[in-house]
């Protein structure tokens, strides 16, 4: 029975056996039966077993075939050799690492760029909200940049290497002088800005008139003006430290920047490199710094010449929380508005009294422009007799000093003052605005445009947003077409050219 071969005759459904003839001994071909190896498996029933069985060698290897495309199926493909081969893994890798470490470097230059040191570079109060509108500031700087290319030549702590003293000396002075008369920080204030209006943060406003050059103090609008003294003291304690090193111009924005903060204002970083002006600009500063009586669309032609949207002229004029304002900035509007006799009608009756007590009809009154800074008249602050008497009396006199932030005595209880110092630095003016209680004309203006009044209102009632927004805006204003070396020079006298 070694060579049996058989021939199917059929698949008995009854007794569920397949029917087949003996081919003994005859050669039969392969393919002949019809009839499917499963089913014969299953229904065959009587079939000679191992190598007599004629479907064993054809099941299995139809089963092999069926069982390698199944794992042919189920294997994973192939990554390309590329990205499978260690060595080329590896040197990916590196590369990550190498552009993880330069991100990581350009970071970190960044942020020493305009890094600080608690300790030796400024001093914040602890419950204040300084620091943290600081980094707020921070984050948006560059936009800043962005806009003002003179700034660009500029550093943050130029001085590091000629003058690392700079900024302290800078500071100790305005902290001291500040506690003999607080005055100092608006007449800092509006110093600055007169300064920095006018063709630039370059210094020209603290030149004197010399044959052939009228000075910008001469100008109406800087009649008022105050605080001259006070950088010639502080140039002559940098002078001692570093001679011929810090420019009048770095030394006016620094300090008008500790003022500010002395007077609830904000810290905002400063670049400085500044160089000073070799030249006045007296009709400049007679014609172009903005006027107290300008109604809303004048004022805000005026600041956007100098590159502020109506968010920053909003955030600048807030300045006028501090200090004081003579009545001849604003009596017109308390007596003959508009040359009609009569007081201006959108003044709120009760700050019209109160103005006009102030302010008498027969006072003398002249009209001459004024800038978004109040004036630095004297404010109720006792004087401190062992810091007065150690001033630098050879530069400027203590009783030069005072003369400088007092006012002259015809207009001695003469001014007005939105009381907004410390805690309340801007929120007051902004909620006089809305209660119709503004000073100065162009003040109250503010509310007379959609835009304007917007960020009046946001002011008002967000003090943090506030100071951001004014540390934004005078950082801004600090940069305003800065003179760099080679041009301009460092004076050695800030009233006079080196």
């Amino acid at each position: 029975m070694n060579d049996n071969y058989y021939e199917i005759n059929g698949y008995d459904r009854n007794t569920n056996k397949v029917t087949w003839n003996s081919l003994n001994g005859l050669s039969v071909k392969k393919g002949i039966f019809v009839i499917s190896i499963s089913t014969l498996s299953r229904h065959f029933d009587g079939l000679p077993r191992g190598r007599d069985n004629p479907f064993k060698e054809e099941s299995q290897k139809r089963n092999k075939e069926r069982r390698a495309e199944k794992t042919k199926e189920r294997k994973p493909k192939k990554m390309p050799r590329s990205f499978s081969e260690p060595a080329t893994m590896r040197t990916l890798s590196f590369f990550i690492v190498l552009l993880c470490v330069w991100i990581s470097f350009r970071m970190t230059n960044r942020s020493n760029h305009f890094s600080f040191s608690f300790s030796s570079s400024f001093s914040l109060n602890s419950n204040s909200n300084s620091f943290w509108i600081f980094q707020d500031i921070l984050l948006d700087s560059e936009a800043l940049e962005d806009g003002q290319a003179p700034a660009r030549s500029l550093e943050y702590d130029f001085y590091r290497e000629t003058c690392p003293e700079a900024d302290k000396v800078i500071r100790a002075k305005v902290h001291q002088l500040f506690k003999i008369k607080a005055s100092l920080a608006p007449a800092l204030l509006r110093l600055a800005f007169h300064d920095c209006f006018i063709e630039g943060c370059d210094a020209s406003i603290l030149l004197d008139a010399v044959e052939g050059m009228d000075s910008e103090k001469d100008s109406p609008p800087n009649e008022s003006l105050k605080g001259f003294d006070v950088i010639d003291i502080i140039k002559s304690d940098v002078e001692q430290v570093c001679p011929g090193v810090v420019s009048c111009a770095d030394i006016l924005v620094l300090a008008a920047r500790e003022a500010a903060l002395l007077a609830g204002g904000p810290f905002y970083p400063l670049n400085t490199g500044r160089r000073d002006s070799t030249a006045a600009f007296s009709d400049s500063a007679t014609n172009e710094l903005p006027s107290p009586h300008a109604d809303l669309s004048e004022t805000l032609a005026s600041f956007s010449s100098r590159g502020f949207d109506e968010r920053e002229t909003v955030a600048l004029l807030g300045a006028h929380s501090i200090g004081v304002i003579h009545c001849k900035f604003f009596q017109n509007r308390l007596y003959n508005f508009g040359g009609t006799d009569e007081p201006d009608p959108t003044l709120d009756s009760e700050i019209l009294k109160k103005m006009r007590s102030k302010c008498p009809k027969n006072h003398s009154s002249t009209s001459p422009a004024a800038s978004p800074f109040s004036d630095g008249s004297p404010m109720q602050t006792p004087l401190s007799p062992p810091l007065y008497d150690s001033l630098s009396s050879a530069v400027a006199p203590s009783t030069s000093f005072d003369k400088l932030l007092s006012s002259s005595p015809k207009d001695q209880g003469t001014v007005m003052t939105y009381e907004g110092t410390g805690a309340d630095f801007g929120t007051v003016y902004y909620r006089s605005l809305l209660q119709g209680k503004g000073i100065l004309y162009a003040d109250q203006q503010l509310m007379a445009g959609e835009e304007t009044g917007l960020w009046v209102r946001a002011y008002a009632s967000d003090a943090s947003l506030y100071q951001r927004d004014f540390a934004l805006a005078m950082m801004k204003l600090s940069n305003l077409h800065v003179l760099t070396a080679p041009r301009g020079q460092i004076r050695l006298n800030c009233s006079r050219v080196a």
